[in-house]
């Protein structure tokens, strides 16, 4: 009878300790793992760069005599640089570029040709993007400046430095090492000058420019 006894006892120790080596085994499995550290881009700091791309959009002569408005177009190239700061996802960050322009158009004004020329464009702007890891779309605006030349058939013309306002909108690319790309579109609205006497026999003649920017660059973050 002990003989029984003692074996049922064995068979009882057997059974529970597979249980309990089951039950550990299963509350391991249970164990959540722990989530992966997610390592977000960080885009503060200062950056250069050079952009390179095209303009086109309207001007007009509105005097006597006039043209309407008429297109303007051409390539532009310069350089960039800025500021960023990051909190969380939010980038804001100021940004200054110059860049030579070959923008021109012409169009019939009476018996003459008018023409109007910029030659340089320039913008200093705030920018607030919103960081997916290496990527920053963002929206942004601020001063424009650069030149009007105006000109017309038998006059000398003349040329003034005008200061408007630009908007626009882009994304920004985290290359490999300090290097960034991005893509952009501004629209630039340089407001009109007088070009007065220097573009016709009855003044005045007020000569208006604006124009959409498209272009690429390349940055270098410090």
């Amino acid at each position: 009878m002990k003989r029984f006894v003692v074996a049922g006892i064995g068979v009882l120790s057997m059974i529970a300790g597979m249980g309990s080596a089951n039950a550990a085994d299963m509350a391991r499995r249970a164990m959540p793992t722990k989530a992966p550290v997610y390592s977000t881009y960080n885009w503060s700091g200062a950056y250069i760069g050079l952009n390179a791309g095209g303009g086109f959009g309207r001007s007009s002569f509105d005097g006597v005599p006039t043209t309407g408005g008429f297109n303007v177009s051409g390539a532009l190239v310069g350089g960039q640089l800025g500021y960023n700061w990051q909190f969380g996802q939010t980038v804001l960050g100021l940004e200054t570029d110059i860049d030579w322009s070959s923008i021109r158009g012409s169009a019939a004004c009476g018996a003459f040709s008018c023409q109007t020329r910029n030659d340089w464009i320039g913008t200093t702007r705030g920018r607030i993007g919103y960081a997916f890891n290496r990527f920053l779309p963002y929206v942004t605006g601020g001063a424009a400046y650069g030149n009007i030349k105006a000109s017309t058939t038998g006059f000398p013309g003349a040329s003034d430095t005008r200061f408007g306002w630009t908007l626009g909108a882009g994304a920004e690319f985290a290359l490999a090492g300090p290097l960034t790309a991005k893509l952009e579109y501004l629209y630039a609205d340089l407001g009109k000058f007088d070009c007065g006497a220097s573009c016709t026999a009855t003044p005045p003649q007020n000569v208006k420019f604006n124009t959409n920017i498209v272009r690429a660059g390349l940055n270098y973050r410090f």
